[in-house]
């Protein structure tokens, strides 16, 4: 079989159009489930111990839209306060950012919209960033209502899903949401 050097082939013999690629930063509190959340998207897993992120961890994965594949070059930041100055150069250049809250600790909010201020004042103008209420399987547990955190994100042009790392509920849908919006250009 040649390969096909205008796209990438589909099964159907129709060939894809074009790729992109993106740069994408998850930022949040420690322990909200950001690495948990990224590696339920790339490898479809689910640890319940999952280790605490030292500094950032790296990863990718590629969603197809109709005309596009978008290739996301992922960046999983730690949490820990002590690592918050690395977080610039994790989200300088980055197109999207996942900020990440846990619906059942309402510090992680308060913490998930710092997180929101810094992007917008200072990283790229145009960078779409999606707000994640993660942990929506302990909703019996819920300190955070998604009314609230739905109109946080309305009034900041941000998207906006609860998600679980654990069930998967909303995962490959928040990250699909995001590469819908990002520009294809």
């Amino acid at each position: 079989m040649s390969a096909n050097r205008s796209g990438v082939q589909r099964p159907n013999g129709a060939t894809q159009g074009k790729i992109c690629q993106f740069k994408l930063v998850l930022l949040g509190e420690s322990a909200v489930g950001k690495s948990s959340l990224v590696l339920r998207f790339v490898k479809g897993q689910f640890h319940e111990y999952q280790e605490s992120t030292i500094g950032a961890a790296f990863l990718t994965q590629t969603v197809c839209l109709d005309e596009t594949t978008v290739k996301f070059e992922i960046w999983d930041t730690a949490g820990q306060e002590r690592y918050h100055s690395l977080a610039p150069m994790y989200y300088r250049g980055a197109q999207a950012a996942i900020v990440v809250y846990d619906i059942t600790n309402q510090d992680t909010f308060s913490r998930a919209k710092t997180w929101v201020k810094e992007l917008q004042r200072q990283a790229s103008p145009n960078i779409v960033i999606a707000l994640a209420g993660n942990k929506a399987d302990l909703a019996q547990k819920r300190a955070v209502e998604t009314d609230e955190a739905q109109a946080y994100a309305d009034e900041n042009g941000l998207l906006f899903m609860e998600t679980s790392a654990k069930t998967a509920m909303n995962v490959n849908d928040i990250f699909l949401a995001i590469a819908k919006k990002l520009p294809k250009t």
